[in-house]
């Protein structure tokens, strides 16, 4: 999968190992989960990744402490939740990015969901229409260090 994720001109991020909200978790967990899937994305690459936690929109400050740990500078956050992961349909997916995306937005969007795939071609129309692109975190951040 992290093959096809770079072939298709995208960044490869840590999201943590096992992707469980870590708003709950004390440092060294957290810590446990970073490292795990830190392992896992630099079976594809060796340069520095960027990390999102999982589970929460923004990084408590055990998370932060733990990233930083792990050798992440940084710890990205999103501002749009389309809540996909609930399997809502692929219109209900496109209304809901369309109606909060904007210019700088971080979207949360989850791979292997059937209504997030149908979703994806209208909601890039949509940012089109808007004068908007999908652009991978280190265009969006540049000069911030991951």
């Amino acid at each position: 999968m992290g093959d096809r994720v770079l072939r298709g001109g995208h960044e490869l991020g840590n999201h943590t190992l096992h992707h469980r909200p870590m708003r709950l978790m004390d440092e060294e967990t957290a810590y446990a989960e970073i490292v795990g899937g830190q392992q896992q994305v630099h079976k594809y690459v060796t340069t520095p990744t960027w990390f999102r936690p999982s589970g929460t929109p923004h990084a408590t400050p055990a998370i932060l402490a733990a990233a930083e740990r792990a050798g992440y500078a940084s710890s990205l956050a999103y501002d749009v939740d389309p809540r996909d992961y609930t399997e809502p349909g692929p219109t209900v997916v496109v209304s809901r990015v369309l109606s909060q995306v904007g210019a700088g937005s971080i979207v949360s969007l989850h791979l292997g969901h059937p209504g997030t795939v149908a979703a994806m071609p209208r909601i890039m129309a949509g940012l089109r229409r808007r004068g908007l692109s999908a652009v991978t975190v280190s265009h969006l951040l540049t000069g911030v260090a991951p």
